[in-house]
């Protein structure tokens, strides 16, 4: 049995965890910074980047002495390495490369998105490979077929904005706060999904891919004359279908074990469902971490960590870090995507 620390600071969550390869959380510490970002309604990379410095040391301290272990006892060092926050990832890199140096243990650079990809094997053992991932969060939004630690293969990508970013933008044009995609989600349950006609983008067409600027751009236009209620309610119905009708299109490709929902949208109960009744039209398991999983944690880089190490997969203390890193390097570009794809 091997025994990990995970550290997190890719965005404005910083977080380390100790977490064992037959899947026991023995210690999860995290400090969030909504309130130092509130007054300007999303996230401030300088601001994030500081908070990090101030807390990344505390935290680690504090989840060693919750699970009762030594840094010595620990086996390997995971930390992100990309992608997200350039500032913030060097924090946690950083932090993690001079604990596996002071400590002569082997450290593992773990791909964010992969902590989010592997994450719901650390909360069902019997999730197999290969499955169907859709990744959701804030700044990504694609279908992978997971093979593998390792391995991804991407059948789908967003070609402008991400599900999260779509949800945080329209919660600020609503007037809703942050973070946004919890403040339209709460929002939308006084609403009537189907009280505000919005677009569909790429719903019908038959491409694989994802598209919401032109969804968040319909949502500008009517706030205001629309109840905000039946805006957040018809605009979340609006990423449903959209989310829906692209993994549906997926499947018809592939033969996973498993649908599979992971990032920070996960934790939405609309998303949530939908895609299980997907997952049951199609004869498939649906899997989804618990809700705490589904946004940036420590947790899930430990783990992901874990199963790398498990692997032999460890990396050399100069390795860089990334503020952008995709997790099938070898996937066709997609018009628009850029190097968000």
């Amino acid at each position: 049995m091997a025994l990990i620390l995970g550290l997190e600071s890719s965005c404005d969550e910083t977080a380390a965890a100790l977490v064992t390869s037959d899947r026991r959380i023995l210690a999860h510490t995290l400090a969030g910074q909504e309130a130092a970002h509130r007054p300007y309604g999303g996230v401030v990379p300088e601001i994030a980047a500081r908070a990090h410095v101030e807390v990344m040391a505390p935290l680690v301290e504090a989840a060693l002495a919750e699970a009762g272990v030594t840094l010595a006892e620990v086996d390997a060092i995971a930390a992100t390495a990309g992608p997200g926050l350039i500032g913030g990832v060097m924090v946690g890199l950083v932090t993690g490369k001079a604990l596996a140096l002071a400590s002569g243990k082997p450290l593992v650079a773990v791909n964010h998105l992969e902590g989010h990809g592997l994450s719901p094997r650390l909360s069902d053992p019997d999730l197999a490979f290969p499955y169907l991932l859709l990744l959701v969060s804030g700044g990504h939004c694609q279908l992978l077929l997971v093979e593998g630690v390792g391995r991804y293969r991407r059948l789908a990508t967003t070609i402008d904005d991400a599900a999260g970013e779509a949800f945080d933008k329209t919660a600020k044009l609503l007037g809703l706060g942050f973070p946004g995609g919890p403040a339209v989600e709460k929002a939308a349950m006084a609403g009537d999904p189907h009280a505000v006609p919005l677009p569909r983008p790429l719903v019908g067409s038959g491409e694989p891919h994802f598209s919401f600027a032109g969804l968040k751009s319909d949502v500008a236009r009517k706030a205001g004359k629309f109840p905000v209620a039946d805006l957040a309610a018809s605009f979340q119905q609006a990423v449903v279908d959209c989310l829906v009708d692209r993994t549906r299109i997926a499947l018809r490709s592939v033969r996973p074990t498993a649908l599979v929902v992971a990032g920070g949208v996960a934790a939405n109960k609309a998303v949530r469902g939908a895609l299980e009744s997907l997952a049951a039209e199609h004869g498939l398991r649906f899997v989804a971490p618990p809700l705490w999983l589904c946004t940036d944690n420590a947790a899930m880089i430990a783990w992901a960590g874990a199963e790398r190490f498990a692997a032999g997969l460890t990396d050399p203390l100069d390795v860089p870090a990334r503020p952008r890193w995709p997790l099938d390097p070898d996937a066709e570009k997609v018009r628009g995507a850029g190097v968000k794809a």
